[in-house]
């Protein structure tokens, strides 16, 4: 029995499990939408709030450029990139339409961009979207992303809707 277990296992050991979300959290953070099985969305939002949740808790200090800050601030945030350096992989490629790559510092996305866009909300920064079934092994997928992106599918929904109306 597995009483007072929390977490799926998704048929892996601790370490291969840790690394998919790894993966996976370093994409959300890089692409602000990923699609996926729905019980690793599931738990992929527990990964990814905490991380989000220690951005906003470290606030201004995130958005303060390092030369300004005094020794305990700087102590604050070297602090926090670590436990979310623990993670959260620091660098990663993003690949744009055209074919050009760019690297980006995921640590900073997350503490500086994604810090700053959720400091006034308490919570819930990610959001699952059923998409239904694969057509390979009938899974069922999901869309996880995050709240308030400017790749939002839902906004962009309800955006088209307030345009058809108006």
């Amino acid at each position: 029995m597995r009483h007072k277990k929390q977490g799926r296992q998704f048929g892996r050991d601790t370490s291969h499990r840790r690394a998919m979300f790894r993966a996976l959290a370093a994409n959300l953070v890089l692409h602000e939408r990923i699609e996926t099985t729905d019980a690793k969305a599931k738990e992929l939002r527990r990964v990814a709030e905490r991380l989000i949740t220690r951005a906003v808790r470290l606030g201004s200090v995130g958005q303060t450029p390092s030369d300004k800050l005094s020794a305990a601030d700087k102590a604050k945030r070297v602090s926090t990139k670590r436990q979310v350096g623990r993670f959260l992989q620091r660098f990663a490629t993003k690949t744009s339409a055209s074919g050009e790559s760019t690297r980006v510092d995921l640590q900073e996305k997350l503490l500086v961009e994604l810090g700053a866009r959720y400091k006034d909300r308490p919570g819930g920064y990610t959001r699952i979207i059923k998409l239904g079934r694969r057509r390979g092994d009938n899974a069922p997928m999901s869309l996880i992303e995050l709240v308030d992106s400017a790749a939002s599918v839902v906004d962009g929904a309800k955006k088209a809707d307030k345009q058809e109306a108006a």
